[in-house]
């Protein structure tokens, strides 16, 4: 089971764990700089982990609302294309998405693997309470890989005016950029640095795709697909990662790329959020290059936690 899977289930972090994460309270730390509009969001899939049994919040975020989170999305891919007949040798790889989105594409089509997508993470899904708590914080810039809109759904109902950008795998074009981004919480400058659904082309999903994002990123100034609003603000706020896991070799690499030629006088403090890291990476990144410090919470009390912090009144249904 991977640290991502102990996470969705809710294992126990263990005291290795704890005692690594627990000398400092990382969480008042980073609601003090939330409250004051002064945070990087950046947000992953699973943001959309399901409540755990006997949660308050349990009832609100029914199965049929929510979007499949990566390797239920290459599941579905993969019985769609009838994976197991085709390529029965591939069913070992059946919950990497990446792997499963190229076989989907090579047995259909580019157009079917978009469409899929877009069907499984479509307008029937709905933002969950941690979605929307998440929204009402003032995080004036956020930085996503999800293909879903539903963060920006739930920022307009919070009355603010979300701008997007939108990566572009091509780069013929200067990259969407708002320099005023990290002044205005109440209109968000929100970049899909793996693309949307509604922008096709936009997609990062097969193996391919990830390939030429990591080439893309070797690009300077206006055409970098990152915007330079977001690669100037790393060096001014701290950074909130939630709904990753580090283990995300993809991930890891993305982090690595926008923060590795900063000096370590120039980093702020970066915190992911993570039931159970894994203890290399916690060595790694936390205790020798202090790239990251783990909060060892899952979604559910994480999010709660920090709106009360914030807000000072309890995150609502």
């Amino acid at each position: 089971m991977s640290a991502t899977e102990r996470t969705a289930v809710g294992a126990q972090p263990s005291a290795e764990i704890v005692a690594v994460t627990a000398g400092t309270d990382a969480l008042e730390m980073l609601a003090n700089e939330v409250a004051r509009g002064r945070c990087i969001l950046f947000v992953g899939a699973g943001v959309h982990y399901p409540p755990p049994s006997g949660s308050p919040f349990e009832a609100s975020y029914p199965k049929e609302c929510r979007p499949p989170l990566g390797k239920d999305l290459a599941q579905l891919l993969a019985d769609d294309c009838r994976l197991a007949e085709t390529y029965p040798n591939e069913l070992a790889n059946i919950r990497n998405l990446s792997r499963i989105a190229t076989f989907y594409e090579m047995q259909r089509s580019r157009n079917q693997l978009i469409e899929a997508v877009q069907n499984a993470v479509g307008r029937a899904t709905k933002p969950s309470a941690a979605v929307r708590a998440l929204a009402e914080l003032d995080f004036p810039l956020i930085l996503t890989t999800n293909y879903d809109q539903l963060l920006e759904r739930a920022l307009v109902k919070v009355d603010k005016n979300p701008r997007k950008g939108v990566y572009d795998p091509a780069g013929l074009e200067a990259t969407t950029d708002f320099p005023d981004g990290a002044e205005d919480p109440k209109r968000p400058f929100i970049f899909k640095i793996h693309g949307d659904v509604d922008v096709p082309k936009s997609v990062v999903i097969t193996d391919e795709d990830y390939i030429q994002f990591t080439l893309r990123m070797g690009d300077r100034d206006a055409l970098h697909p990152v915007p330079e609003t977001f690669r100037y603000q790393f060096k001014r706020m701290p950074t909130l990662f939630i709904g990753y896991s580090l283990v995300d070799y993809n991930l890891r690499l993305l982090f690595k790329t926008l923060r590795w030629k900063l000096d370590p006088a120039q980093r702020k403090p970066a915190y992911s959020v993570d039931l159970s890291p894994d203890p290399l990476l916690v060595e790694q990144f936390e205790r020798r290059d202090r790239y990251v410090q783990f909060i060892v919470q899952d979604l559910w009390t994480f999010v709660p936690e920090l709106y009360r912090r914030v807000k000072g009144k309890e995150m609502p249904l």
